[in-house]
Parts: C-alpha cells; sequence; structure tokens
C-alpha cells in the first residue's frame, strides 16, 4: 500500500485531485445553471447544463498527473512498471467520474450525470493521449482542440448536435458513448505504455 501511495504521490495526484475536487464544487453549487453553445453558421439557442461541461477541467487537471519525476529510475525498476500505470489510469479514471457525480447531491439528473460521465472519459482519453504525445505539461493540448470547434460549430441548424460533437449529445446517445470509450482506451494504451515525462522543455532542464 505504501508503494502505491508513493507511486501516486510523485505524481502530484493529491494536488490534482484537490484542484479537481474545488472545480467539481462550484459545478456542484451551479448544477441548476446552462451554459450557451456560441455557434458561429447559425442563429440557434443551444445550451447544455454546466455539469455536462465541467469534465473538461477535471480530465485535464488529472492529465498532468502522468509525468513522473522519477521516471529514470522507474525505467530501472525489476517489475515492469506498464502494470502499475494501467492501474493508476482506471484509478483516475473512478476519481474523475466520482467528481462528474457530485452535481447528484444539489439535483443533477440522471441524464446530466450520464453525459458528465462520457464527456470525462472521452476528454480524460484526449488528455491522456496528448500528455503522451507532448508531455504533461500539454495535456490541456488535445482536449481543448476538439472542444474548441465542437462548442463553435457542433450544432446543426435544426438546433442539434452535428454527429460529430459527441460531447454536446444526450447521454441516450450509443454513438457518442463509443466514441468516448474508444478515446479513452487509445489514450490509456498510449499511456500505460509510455514513458511518463512532462514537456521537452522540463525534460532538458
Amino acid at each position: 500500500m505504501r508503494a502505491v501511495l508513493a507511486f501516486a504521490r510523485c505524481r502530484g495526484l493529491h494536488r490534482a485531485a484537490g484542484v479537481a475536487l474545488l472545480v467539481a464544487l462550484a459545478a456542484t453549487a451551479f448544477s441548476a445553471q446552462r451554459v450557451a453553445v456560441p455557434q458561429f453558421r447559425y442563429l440557434v439557442d443551444f445550451s447544455v447544463p454546466v455539469a455536462e461541461v465541467v469534465p473538461l477541467a477535471h480530465a485535464v487537471v488529472l492529465a498532468t498527473t502522468l509525468f513522473s519525476p522519477m521516471a529514470d529510475l522507474e525505467e530501472t525498476a525489476a517489475q515492469p512498471m506498464s502494470r502499475h500505470r494501467a492501474a493508476y489510469l482506471a484509478v483516475l479514471l473512478a476519481l474523475a467520474a466520482g467528481l462528474t457525480a457530485l452535481p447528484l447531491l444539489t439535483g443533477a439528473t440522471a441524464e446530466v450525470f450520464g453525459a458528465a460521465a462520457r464527456n470525462v472519459v472521452g476528454y480524460l482519453g484526449l488528455g491522456m493521449l496528448s500528455a503522451r504525445l507532448f508531455g504533461s505539461g500539454l495535456a490541456w493540448l488535445l482536449p481543448l482542440a476538439v472542444f474548441g470547434p465542437t462548442l463553435l460549430l457542433g450544432v446543426a441548424a435544426d438546433n442539434t448536435p452535428e454527429p460529430w460533437a459527441w460531447s454536446l449529445h444526450t447521454a441516450s446517445s450509443t454513438p457518442a458513448a463509443v466514441v468516448a470509450v474508444l478515446l479513452w482506451l487509445t489514450g490509456a494504451a498510449a499511456a500505460a505504455t509510455g514513458r511518463p515525462r512532462q514537456t521537452e522543455r522540463a525534460e532538458r532542464r
């Protein structure tokens, strides 16, 4: 158990979890509010609950913990670290799911929670993939690169989400859920098998 705690502590999980918890509590306080989705192509009136947008922040914050300052030592460990990394990714997913459930305490519906849980799974996958490709300091890059176009271009003229805008769909959308799960599996595979690192600049210091 001590080794598990050390594994998490060296990645700063306690600090990231604290930040994510504060964001989740803020989302819980405003769970009844909705976020207007600005659209550049059509004059539509589309909005989503705050609780469905906040998972983006959870994913980005938690993905930054994929870096280990002891990465060089981990590479020389007697036991394969990929197994520990895989378990750690499962912990991150469970933590993210728990944070998205907090708005249920203030009246958020099961439908909202379902969409929020799907979104945190998908964006966490993108965050893990981004951390693996560009370094944990840029874990936000891919999630925001996807969320930006979704926010500005993701609603069709009939005031419904575009098929590709998976994070705007309702919880009952099976294609959106499949996309989110595939993103998480891809990101998890990349993070579990790759060497944990920060940005390239940080590695040279």
